[in-house]
């Protein structure tokens, strides 16, 4: 399985979508190949440390399981790559909160700091959808140590697998009506966003908004996406 370099992706266009909107798509991450190796995972239970049926906790319909150490090939290197390239990013919008929390400038050394407060199960995983499944409005946080991005990569082709399946972010913003976002991606594309909240700049200076995400109804066939978060959990 391959993916894309991660140096090859347009940094500064990411970037400025990023501080715009608080999400942007990456292009293409992992090829036709690498996305068809990771759906054909899902059958099996050794790659996998849990399973979860979203109904059962009112989270939508639709499941996911979360990937057990190690994580499958290519998702540990993008993991470690794209984090070392969203960490001073990360840096300055905890900077632009007020808040004090910093991010060394490699993953294994976050982990190392998880770890320490007891956050030892890996957050990646990958989800399935069928026909009318949907993924309720939602923060992906687990525990005390959180980095503020994280990416999704869609796994499945739409328009050929599935219709519908969008994914969706919301940003609740202070005294104004939620704006929602909806990011339309290929095969192998990615959509980094903010996991909790992101600054925005009002004309009283900075502020917090608060952001969630989620994936609309699946109007027909199965879709795939593997999700990378950061931070482990507790």
């Amino acid at each position: 399985m391959s993916a894309v370099p991660v140096e090859a992706l347009d940094w500064t266009r990411i970037g400025a979508d990023l501080e715009a909107h608080g999400c942007a798509a990456t292009g293409p991450l992992l090829d036709t190949d690498a996305c068809a190796r990771l759906r054909a995972l899902y059958p099996q239970d050794a790659p996998f440390r849990s399973r979860i049926v979203m109904a059962r906790h009112g989270f939508g319909r639709g499941e996911y399981k979360y990937y057990a150490y190690p994580l499958p090939a290519p998702l540990e290197d993008l993991r470690s790559a794209l984090y070392a390239r969203l960490a001073p990013l990360a840096d300055r919008w905890n900077a632009a909160m007020g808040l004090p929390v910093r991010y060394p400038a490699a993953h294994a050394d976050f982990l190392a700091r998880c770890r320490q407060a007891g956050q030892t199960r890996p957050t990646p995983l990958l989800l399935r959808y069928g026909e009318g499944d949907y993924n309720c409005l939602h923060q992906d946080v687990y525990g005390e140590h959180v980095f503020p991005l994280q990416v999704a990569i869609l796994l499945s082709a739409p328009g050929r697998d599935f219709t519908g399946g969008e994914f969706v972010l919301t940003e609740q913003r202070p005294r104004m009506q939620s704006r929602a976002e909806v990011v339309p991606l290929g095969q192998g594309e990615g959509v980094i966003f903010a996991v909790r909240h992101r600054p925005v700049q009002g004309t009283r200076g900075t502020y917090r908004v608060a952001l969630r995400h989620g994936v609309s109804r699946v109007r027909s066939g199965e879709r795939y996406t593997t999700g990378l978060i950061f931070h482990d959990a507790a």
